[in-house]
């Protein structure tokens, strides 16, 4: 097309009694959007834009937007319009970057040049627009057919199905900036660093959805999260101070054994899991009146009192008090999702928890004088725990090694595979030796990952032992094999 006809047909569509309708120009917009977000190079000729197309494009990003996550949903949903409120920090900062690398005062220098400002933002929105029905459709098919999230490669397969969606339209974005700007460096640059920091963020915030599964009656009258009423924080710290001090002493020539439970983290399989080991605990080991459980759960919070750093510490604490630190054992077992550097990872919102990690651990056992330790670590990475705590008097195992990630840990999970298996099913039914229990559960947890499709490689659980931790419960299993035949409750329904 020569020159002449690209002015002509400008002019025809930027005459008020010529302007296409509403819905023609956001077929047009839509289209460019496409081929701008395949990285080919804007037509901006026919294009027109003014507040109500703007306006346009952003309804219908949001209708897009919502049909897609209904769909991702299988079964009853709730609508929740509030979530509207969030989101809007990527689209402040892309009209703030298009006025910044489009100077209203600069001539056009190129055909591929936006004609102002306000028609790169509009290409943006058609942009977005393609962004969100492309991935709306990738993981409808993949919810769907039932492949994400259960059955990509974990954790790098979800990851990748996030993050380079993400490279692709910031790519795609960035691309349109330099295209339609007016090529000016340092604004570009400015403009840019903007974009890529506002999807970093976008990225990072737990944004709320426009749906949610509808519960069930039971979840339904159940609290979604943790109320802080003044009742609650006066009540925590009597619980705390009631259970620690009900905690029975040591007995003179017995080796008792000491257990603390530790879910930091308030979801409803690390609360089961914290249970069941305390049940095992009191059963198996003869630690009835000496087992505490710190958990994080909207169901426990007026019942046992909030895992976190400090309650924790007490605990040891006043375990120590109690204990005779030359002859009696304390058992640690931790429960929560894990970090690739050791970090336990800890929540109960709207209350903030801080992470737990080895060292402090270990810095509590120590100032407290606690010789004879078994800590448990179930958790993604939990190898990482092995050797800042080991030592001669300290057996550690944990359901991973530093390089991988556990598994069981979902929403929907009764117990996590390491729990299960090492607790549940070996340590309440068949042995009293945690190294026995250790390598039968390896085996069954090995299987159990490949029929479950873990792709990321075998958790490859870890245990260290000490030779004088080896001595005292070795004399600690025979004590409780010659005493009286103890009651084993009833495996937990998976």
């Amino acid at each position: 097309m020569e020159n002449t006809d690209v002015a002509e047909v400008t002019e025809v569509f930027t005459k008020p009694e010529t302007k296409p309708p509403l819905l023609t120009s956001l077929l047009l917009w839509c289209g460019e959007g496409i081929r701008t977000s395949i990285f080919m190079r804007p037509r901006w000729e026919a294009l027109r834009t003014d507040a109500v197309v703007v306006a346009g494009l952003v309804f219908l990003d949001l209708i897009v937007m919502l049909i897609f996550e209904r769909l991702y949903i299988m079964g009853a949903a709730r609508f929740y319009w509030q979530a509207i409120a969030g989101g809007w920090l990527s689209v402040v900062i892309a009209a703030w970057a298009c006025y910044l690398v489009r100077n209203e005062d600069a001539e056009k220098s190129k055909a591929s040049t936006a004609t102002s400002a306000a028609h790169l933002f509009t290409m943006i929105l058609a942009q977005s627009v393609t962004s969100t029905a492309a991935m709306g459709l990738l993981f409808t098919i993949l919810i769907r057919t039932e492949i994400y999230p259960d059955k990509l490669p974990e954790p790098w397969g979800i990851w990748f199905l996030w993050l380079l969606p993400g490279i692709w339209m910031v790519a795609a974005e960035l691309i349109l900036l330099w295209r339609g700007g007016d090529r000016r460096r340092i604004a570009t640059v400015f403009a840019a660093l903007a974009v890529c920091g506002a999807t970093v963020v976008s990225y990072s915030i737990d944004s709320k959805k426009f749906w949610y599964p509808k519960p069930d009656k039971e979840e339904a009258a159940r609290p979604s999260y943790l109320k802080l009423t003044q009742r609650l924080m006066e009540t925590q710290p009597q619980l705390l101070k009631s259970q620690l001090s009900e905690l029975k002493p040591q007995r003179r020539g017995v080796i008792d054994f000491y257990a603390i439970t530790f879910a930091p983290y308030a979801q409803d399989v690390f609360r089961r899991e914290s249970d069941m080991v305390a049940q095992v605990m009191v059963r198996r080991y003869d630690a009835e009146g000496r087992v505490l459980q710190l958990v994080n759960h909207v169901d426990t919070a007026e019942k046992l009192p909030w895992a976190t750093q400090l309650n924790l510490q007490r605990a040891i604490q006043r375990v120590a008090q109690l204990m005779d630190r030359d002859e009696d054992i304390l058992f640690i077992h931790m429960t929560s999702h894990g970090a690739s550097d050791g970090e336990l990872a800890a929540s109960f919102w709207p209350m903030t928890v801080e992470p737990l990690h080895p060292g402090e651990l270990k810095k509590w056992l120590d100032e407290a004088g606690i010789r004879y330790r078994v800590i448990s670590v179930s958790a993604c990475y939990s190898g990482s725990w092995v050797t800042p705590l080991a030592n001669e008097s300290t057996l550690i195992m944990t359901a991973a090694d530093a390089d991988h990630t556990s598994y069981g840990c979902g929403s929907k999970s009764e117990l996590t595979f390491f729990g299960r298996a090492m607790y549940d099913e070996q340590l309440r039914n068949v042995t009293l030796s945690f190294e026995d229990a250790h390598k039968t559960a390896r085996e069954v947890i090995e299987q159990r990952e490949k029929e479950a499709g873990k792709s990321d490689g075998y958790s490859n659980p870890q245990l260290r032992a000490g030779a004088t931790i080896r001595e005292r419960l070795a004399a600690l299993q025979m004590r409780l094999q010659n005493s009286s035949t103890r009651q084993i409750p009833a495996k937990m329904k998976k």
